[in-house]
């Protein structure tokens, strides 16, 4: 298999079990991955020499939001959103992802990098997973890009030391139990963006026909990190050390190419130490 050979190593791309959410007062919403947050960087990885592996919770098939089927997340060119979803259709590792026990089994010093794509399906399930939040940690420490977008960055929620305790917190408004739960936080004083709570609230009315149990951004900002929102529906990429995230659908190919250029830039540097050369000369 000459495509091994060649691979710049393996990207965990982290996808939620979930196809609904609940929302307050015991309504639910029907939810999966959004088509070009988790298509657009997906393809542009392996187009890159990287190989995307797939993972959640369960091991089990992830599907996508129907409400991302939709061209104008395409700049409004039906064939790419056809394209794309033929695309997403074709990785067998959507319909057969690795679970994160098996994962952490594997570990996880063999993947460059980690990235989570939106939609609203994280809120249902990655925010408090305890074995995600192991995950997270490792890359952290392992100082290793971490990419995100639009709802993705809540799931930097599960490496909280008690992320079901938070996330209970943020719903009661306790603001004691927040304070508890948000302690040694990885991310704590990180720039970050995410889906705005403007846009969730426009999103609320046109889409979920209810309202969501937290919003990303505030539940983001309690936890410690410094939220900047952007402008509703703009572009907006934000880097901080090995954080990288976008705020919404619109962010794709911006975010997607900082991700690839931090994981090339890591590769680089991994291939000047192997060389025997000092860190002054690579940095300067």
């Amino acid at each position: 298999n000459t495509m091994a050979a060649e691979s710049k190593g393996k990207v965990l791309v982290v996808v939620s079990s979930v196809s609904e959410i609940p929302l307050q007062g015991g309504k639910s919403y029907s939810t999966g991955y959004f088509l070009n947050e988790l298509a657009v960087p997906t393809k542009a990885l392996i187009a890159a020499g990287y190989e995307p592996v797939f993972a959640n919770p369960k091991g089990n098939a992830a599907n996508w939001d129907v409400h991302s089927l939709d061209a104008k997340f395409f700049a409004g060119d039906k064939q790419a959103l056809e394209k794309m979803k033929s695309f997403a259709q074709s990785l067998p590792g959507l319909k057969k992802p690795l679970s994160f026990a098996q994962v952490i089994k594997q570990g996880s010093t063999g993947y460059a990098g980690i990235f989570v794509p939106g939609g609203h399906a994280p809120l249902g399930d990655l925010t408090t997973n305890a074995e995600l939040g192991k995950l997270l940690r490792e890359f952290h420490n392992a100082n290793k890009p971490t990419a995100l977008i639009c709802h993705g960055p809540v799931a930097l929620l599960s490496a909280l030391p008690d992320a079901q305790a938070f996330t209970t917190g943020i719903a009661t408004g306790d603001a004691a139990a927040l304070e508890r739960a948000s302690k040694d936080w990885p991310y704590a004083g990180y720039r970050l963006t995410v889906f705005g709570t403007a846009e969730e609230r426009m999103a609320e009315q046109s889409q979920l026909n209810g309202k969501v149990l937290f919003y990303p951004a505030e539940a983001l900002a309690e936890a410690g990190a410094i939220v900047e929102s952007g402008k509703a529906w703009q572009n907006h990429v934000v880097k901080d050390r090995e954080l990288i995230t976008g705020r919404q659908p619109f962010s794709d190919e911006e975010f997607t190419s900082v991700f690839i250029k931090a994981l090339d830039e890591q590769k680089a540097g991994k291939l000047f130490f192997r060389e025997g050369r000092s860190l002054r000369r690579f940095l300067f």
